[in-house]
């Protein structure tokens, strides 16, 4: 019996850290895709150009670094 609560624990423990890792893929996605361009355009339109520009700066930036940091 206990062997069974452990080896249960084991499978439905890795079960669960796998759900949360593909969660938090979906939510990186869905920001990117989504979220963060709204955001961006509704700061255009809200009339905080000065503020959307760096953000977006920011956000280039980081991409160009994790695409050039996965290739090397």
């Amino acid at each position: 019996m206990i062997l069974f609560t452990i080896l249960m624990l084991v499978v439905f423990g890795k079960m669960i850290g796998l759900a949360f890792r593909a969660a938090w893929g979906v939510t990186k996605i869905v920001f990117g895709l989504i979220f963060l361009p709204v955001i961006l355009i509704g700061l255009v339109i809200a009339g905080f150009m000065y503020l959307a520009l760096p953000i977006l700066a920011v956000a280039g930036i980081v991409m160009l670094i994790r695409r050039f940091a996965v290739a090397v």
